[in-house]
């Protein structure tokens, strides 16, 4: 929730993405307000305040698109689809009713931006039998593979997950996957200790001690057992799940410690999961900006050449947004924007729900 990231992209017949312009659009702080109340576990609210926030965000994603398209000087004419992905509320894809729920209406957005707008990716795949995520691995596997080097990308955003691509002749095929917490625990922590939105470079954990008792203790949690396919987010790892895990414990420790522990927690899950045979690992996120989380991974994958995907030529601030608008593309085309393998779904499936400009 640090910005609505809206990004204009050409994709090329060659499997390229350019990206043409980019924006982070400001969320107004009482929406960021409400929207972290109502996210969190145990929240006791109303129906009719989650329609406001669905409304509340459409008309702020079509403001990002509009905003985007004036700063590119780019006619609406010219822009076959926007894909948005929206705001997660919840996302429960096991169970009896597996859902995953996302805020920001599309209906609103096309209504405002005169332009045809995908929108509630996810749900078709869980239908399928899939957990609806992570969708991203379908797009780093049509721009990244290598025929002869084995690449991992990482993707560091509230929930950390890495999508898997072995080379092209591989007897391993495509694989992906939720490691566990990214940047959530880090966020919430220093937010609830020091009212800040994020730990800037990683500082205050650096200059924190990892306790490896506490560590050890946070490992435990089943998640972190499950084979894939498995997705998760903040309605798991989050400050309750926190104290939950680490019972009255946390008044061993300073802040400060506890921080630099759930960095080394997010480090681990991330390493633990990495295949022996990776040579690249490149990350994406807003995690990147961590130097101590980069210089921990570093440490824990010592054999492992590690870079910013900007290397191969992808911002990692902009991956995701391009993402969805790859998946967007792929709806209008009438292809599939999942990958089994790493949902678990029954097979392929056109994603999306498509609202026309008129």
């Amino acid at each position: 929730m640090d910005g609505v990231d809206a990004v204009l992209v050409k994709f090329t017949p060659d499997k390229s993405a350019e990206l043409i312009q980019s924006l982070s659009f400001p969320i107004p702080e009482e929406l960021r307000s409400q929207l972290k109340a109502v996210i969190k576990p145990g929240w006791q609210g109303t129906l009719s305040s989650i329609g406001r926030l669905h409304q509340e965000l459409g008309k702020l994603f079509a403001d990002a698109c509009n905003a985007l398209l004036l700063q590119a000087r780019i006619n609406k004419n010219q822009v076959q689809a926007i894909g948005s992905h929206g705001q997660t509320l919840w996302h429960q894809p096991d169970g009896t009713f597996p859902f995953s729920l996302q805020l920001g209406d599309g209906n609103i957005i096309a209504e405002l931006t005169g332009i045809r707008t995908v929108a509630d990716f996810r749900n078709r795949d869980i239908a399928a039998g899939g957990q609806g995520a992570p969708l991203v691995p379908a797009f780093h596997k049509e721009i990244f593979c290598s025929p002869d080097i084995f690449r991992v990308i990482l993707n560091i955003g509230g929930i950390a997950n890495i999508t898997v691509l072995p080379p092209s002749q591989h007897k391993k095929s495509v694989s992906g996957f939720d490691t566990g917490p990214g940047n959530a625990l880090l966020d919430a922590w220093i937010s609830h200790n020091k009212n800040r939105n994020y730990d800037q470079n990683g500082d205050w954990a650096a200059s924190g001690k990892i306790h490896n008792k506490l560590l050890k203790q946070l490992l435990q949690d089943p998640f972190f057992f499950l084979p894939p396919p498995k997705s998760t987010g903040k309605e798991l790892f989050n400050l309750q799940w926190l104290r939950k895990q680490s019972e009255d414990s946390l008044n061993q420790y300073r802040a400060a410690d506890i921080q630099a522990t759930l960095c080394e927690l997010t480090a681990t899950s991330i390493a633990n999961c990495i295949p022996e045979e990776c040579e690249e690992l490149y990350i994406c996120g807003g995690g990147v900006h961590n130097r101590y989380l980069m210089q921990r991974l570093q440490n824990l994958l010592p054999g492992i050449s590690i870079a910013s995907s900007q290397t191969l030529g992808v911002d990692p601030d902009w991956m995701e947004a391009i993402a969805f608008a790859w998946l967007a593309k792929q709806t209008i085309e009438g292809k599939p924007g999942n990958l089994p393998v790493v949902t678990g779904a029954k097979g392929t499936r056109v994603l999306g729900a498509v609202y026309s400009a008129s």
